[in-house]
């Protein structure tokens, strides 16, 4: 087996990778693996070096980085960026798929633990709901609707219709706010309202709607508006 030092520096994450398994790679190596090659006078680890700086060498503002960002970078063609961006698309849904179904919801700190992954990297809004069965256990996470950095619409007739597909016994609404502002508009309190309202016709009940925001989150039912 080559020696890691004897190899070219295009080569050397793989077999670091191999020798001595991931966990001893930096975060640019392990980018490098992805990356393949880099440019004429560049490595592949110099290239992860540069689009980690980029992103203030914060892997969570690498997410939020588009494809169309990511090529704006020297050396970064459109199937490099679609790498890149693939391969963090799939750790946030591996981060998602952590919070197992039948995770039981007690509180609204149970839901931001729950849900922060599926909002952590958006730079727009996404409204979703959590279904819950009698016990509070959570049976589905479904995406509603998404939309621009101002805001979604949440239709009641759709979320209500989810409901009734899962026999869910209780609903939580969640959405984000991408400006990192925590207070509801009046939009989503009469939207809360106006779905609080169509749950008790079906004997669903209204748990909670959670804004979510950075690392921040606000609970209508904390605050007594549910």
């Amino acid at each position: 087996m080559s020696k890691i030092q004897d190899l070219s520096e295009e080569d050397r994450p793989r077999e670091k990778f191999l020798q001595k398994g991931k966990h001893t790679l930096t975060d640019a190596e392990l980018l490098a693996i992805l990356l393949g090659s880099g440019y004429k006078n560049v490595s592949a680890v110099d290239l992860a070096r540069l689009i980690l700086q980029k992103a203030n060498n914060d892997l969570h503002q690498l997410g939020r980085l588009s494809a169309q960002e990511l090529t704006k970078i020297k050396g970064i063609g459109q199937a490099k960026a679609l790498t890149i961006a693939a391969c963090l698309e799939l750790g946030r849904r591996r981060k998602e798929q952590e919070r197992t179904q039948q995770t039981q919801i007690k509180c609204s700190n149970d839901i931001f633990e729950y849900a922060r992954h599926a909002f952590q990297d958006l730079t727009h809004e996404e409204f979703r709901i959590l279904l819950l069965n009698q016990a509070n256990k959570v049976i589905q996470n479904e995406l509603i609707s998404k939309g621009g950095v101002a805001g979604t619409v949440a239709d009641p007739r759709i979320i209500l219709k989810n409901a009734i597909l899962y026999q869910a016994s209780a609903l939580i609404l969640m959405h984000n706010h991408p400006s990192g502002n925590l207070k509801p508009s009046e939009a989503d309190q009469q939207l809360t309202t106006r779905i609080k309202l169509a749950c008790a016709l079906f004997d669903v009940r209204l748990l909670d709607h959670v804004i979510f925001a950075d690392e921040k989150y606000f609970s209508f039912a904390d605050e007594g508006l549910i």
